[in-house]
């Protein structure tokens, strides 16, 4: 490539990538945002129909008592705020990209102005040229190398680069596969009993009665795992601000295991209290990470069994522990239980059910406060879970 030709080019531009990132942003959420219209639609509008007329007379000949009926629920200003939050997604994620690569679009600037330079220079400008042209944003293990000593510190700070937005794709495309595969069954569930409802609902009061109880059921499970999954993607995303007091940590504990005692009367629990013992955090949300465990414990331990909660100075840095007497954790399970969806043999999985999405929300509040987690764990003895503050 000759000199005044490389002169005619245009700097390398960043702004396209982030844009079509921005839209593949956009284009999850916008798949979220269907997913979720068909949870509502399954659990408020045929409820709707089945209540207002008693079975379902809405058909493709009579559209209009349909038509009425979403505009009753405001499904077209439902719809419109969906688009508007997916084309402002759209333009916040390419505002966010763009801010990410801004130092490649440096980088590429900088390196267009070395066309301008002769001999050693410009054999340089054509070897970091070809690297970065030869990267591929969507392969974990390349980098850019080019076998200059005098540009290893561009090509750390690419690779870093590199290295941050990967992590970032990979946190996305796992939040949507993941949301999408636990959706999947609730989802199959409730649209079942909508088949029921339509064939057989209209006259037999019995199906009537087991569909409506079936889709609020499995509605509530929706629920209950969308709210996880938007705690989470607000956890990621730094939406989620701390609270930050003193606070006692017995107390707190004493709090949760009256709460417990109330709440569960299948389990004995007993609190162990260590005294005063002086903490500071999010108190609302480190009582988020008990009740946690302490459930989490409940579903391994056998009816009448017993927990243990414990207020303590571990290291001279206040803590506080759940202990359980169940079924144990098994070793080569105990590194990935605070994995996000992670669930560990097939048995505990069918015995206790649950999304996998509990114990991450406990590792993200804990982390958030600078904390760590102690597992000790015997099959068929129980486990006990520490958790340690700064």
């Amino acid at each position: 490539m000759s000199r005044d030709k490389r002169k005619r080019e245009k700097p390398v531009s960043t702004g396209s990538i982030a844009f079509r990132i921005g839209l593949r942003s956009g284009f999850n959420l916008l798949l979220l945002f269907i997913v979720l219209d068909m949870v509502l639609f399954c659990v408020m509008v045929l409820p709707g129909i089945a209540e207002t007329t008693g079975h379902m007379e809405i058909t493709i000949e009579n559209p209009e008592a349909l038509r009425m009926l979403l505009k009753e629920w405001k499904v077209d200003v439902l719809l419109r705020a969906e688009g508007l939050l997916v084309v402002l997604w759209v333009l916040l994620e390419t505002l966010s990209v763009r801010s990410k690569l801004r130092p490649l679009q440096e980088f590429a600037d900088a390196a267009l102005k070395l066309s301008e330079i002769d001999g050693e220079a410009e054999q340089r400008y054509q070897k970091l040229e070809s690297a970065i042209d030869s990267l591929s944003p969507s392969e974990d293990d390349q980098k850019l190398a080019t076998g200059d000593a005098e540009l290893a510190g561009l090509e750390t700070a690419v690779n870093k680069l590199m290295a941050r937005m990967r992590d970032s794709y990979r946190q996305q495309a796992r939040f949507v596969s993941d949301a999408s595969h636990e959706l999947r069954t609730p989802i199959a569930v409730i649209r079942g009993y909508a088949d029921m409802l339509d064939r057989w609902g209209k006259t037999d009061e019995k199906i009537l009665d087991e569909s409506i109880q079936a889709i609020k059921s499995e509605s509530e499970s929706m629920q209950h795992l969308v709210e996880q999954l938007l705690f989470l993607a607000r956890g990621d995303s730094g939406r989620t601000p701390l609270n930050v007091t003193d606070f006692d940590m017995s107390d707190m504990m004493k709090e949760v295991w009256e709460e417990s005692v109330m709440i569960d009367g299948s389990h004995s629990y007993t609190f162990e209290n260590g005294g005063e013992i002086p903490a500071r955090g999010d108190v609302s949300l480190i009582k988020q990470a008990a009740r946690i465990l302490i459930e989490n414990a409940s579903k391994y331990t056998p009816e009448g069994g017993e927990i243990k909660l414990r207020s303590l100075v571990t290291d001279g840095h206040p803590s506080f522990s759940v202990q359980d007497s169940g079924i144990g954790i098994s070793e080569s399970d105990i590194p990935h239980i605070f994995d996000r969806f992670y669930r560990a043999d097939d048995s505990r999985s069918k015995q206790t059910g649950g999304s996998g999405l509990g114990l991450a929300i406990a590792k993200w509040i804990v982390e958030r406060h600078g904390g760590r987690f102690e597992v000790i764990s015997r099959k068929d003895i129980g486990t006990r879970i520490t958790v340690i503050l700064p």
